[in-house]
């Protein structure tokens, strides 16, 4: 499942983001969803969110 719809991404979710200074490289990094900054029901370049570690980037992937 991509990151792009909101109503798919909840708090205590694990995630793979994409870092702001990581696109270019497409690096991922993993997590746990604190909050959601996006206010958008989607958005084409995945949902915006801030991890526990304080990380904040786009949703590239939704961790089973």
């Amino acid at each position: 499942m991509n990151g792009t719809n909101r109503s798919d991404i909840k708090k205590d979710l694990s995630v793979s983001i994409v870092l702001k200074q990581d696109q270019r490289s497409g690096k991922q990094t993993d997590g746990v969803v604190k909050d959601i900054l996006t206010n958008s029901a989607n958005h084409p370049q995945g949902i915006k969110v801030r991890l526990e570690s304080g990380d904040v980037g786009r949703v590239k992937k939704i961790n089973d």
